[in-house]
């Protein structure tokens, strides 16, 4: 008896040290593994407005891109940890910073997913499309709209061509990560019928799957689906190998 009840405390210890270990980690870089006995993905969000060179003021939420970068290197690196799951509900923010973030992203090597809830918007939409495979949940949306600079400018031509460039490289990196066409996109971007005090486009779920920015409409269940999915595929593929460089090593 005094096994048995030694053996449910010891049980409750390690369940509550590991609650205890994952809310230390959404509270420092916003992030934690989820794991059981099958798998350990790694949970990151990116919420509110994406930080970059200048801090934003006191009362917003932000994700910082000096946070997120290091931990998304650490988890490519980590045998540990099977895939990524992506959550985003942001605003956008610092283009450089979130076109950073999607970057390394993009050329993870292990599994990744993104999945879209409450909204992508501005610098977030390439951001959801910059995993190998992009959910939105039916009631999310996200806005496409030109690139806008804060502070002074200078009113010369120089200017203006840095704008457009900028622009192009966030339509190229939209397009090369998802199914969306670069015509479409800057169509969606200058829309001057749908907002009211700017141009741009606010997709529905749908809409975002129509256009080919995002791959699905879908929730936490098919995002984890996929990554199990991949994974395993993943798996494969390195007993496929190893199985085929032991018959060369033996022929």
């Amino acid at each position: 008896m005094e096994t048995e009840e030694k053996k449910t405390g010891e049980k409750e210890e390690g369940a509550s040290g590991r609650l205890h270990a994952a809310l230390s980690d959404i509270r420092e870089i916003g992030g934690t593994v989820a794991e059981n006995r099958r798998e350990h993905f790694q949970c990151i969000s990116v919420i509110g407005q994406i930080e970059g060179h200048y801090l934003l003021p006191d009362g917003q939420k932000a994700t910082k891109y000096e946070h997120l970068i290091p931990l998304l290197v650490s988890i490519e690196e980590d045998d540990e940890i099977d895939g990524l799951l992506v959550m985003l509900n942001t605003m956008g923010g610092d283009v450089e910073a979130g076109l950073a973030i999607a970057e390394i992203i993009a050329s993870m090597t292990k599994p990744t997913v993104s999945l879209v809830l409450g909204g992508s918007h501005s610098i977030g939409v390439p951001l959801a499309a910059a995993a190998k495979r992009s959910l939105i949940v039916p009631s999310a949306t996200m806005t496409l709209h030109p690139v806008r600079v804060n502070g002074m400018i200078i009113g010369v031509e120089q200017s203006f061509r840095y704008m457009r460039e900028m622009q192009d490289r966030i339509v190229r990196f939209l397009c090369a990560h998802s199914s969306a066409q670069a015509e479409k996109i800057n169509e969606l971007m200058m829309r001057p019928d749908q907002m009211a005090t700017d141009c741009g486009t606010i997709l529905e779920a749908d809409e975002a799957v129509k256009y080919g920015i995002i791959d699905e409409v879908g929730g936490l269940d098919r995002a984890l689906e996929i990554l199990r999915s991949m994974k395993e595929n993943l798996s494969e593929n390195k007993n496929k190998n190893s199985s085929c460089s032991k018959n060369q090593r033996k022929s």
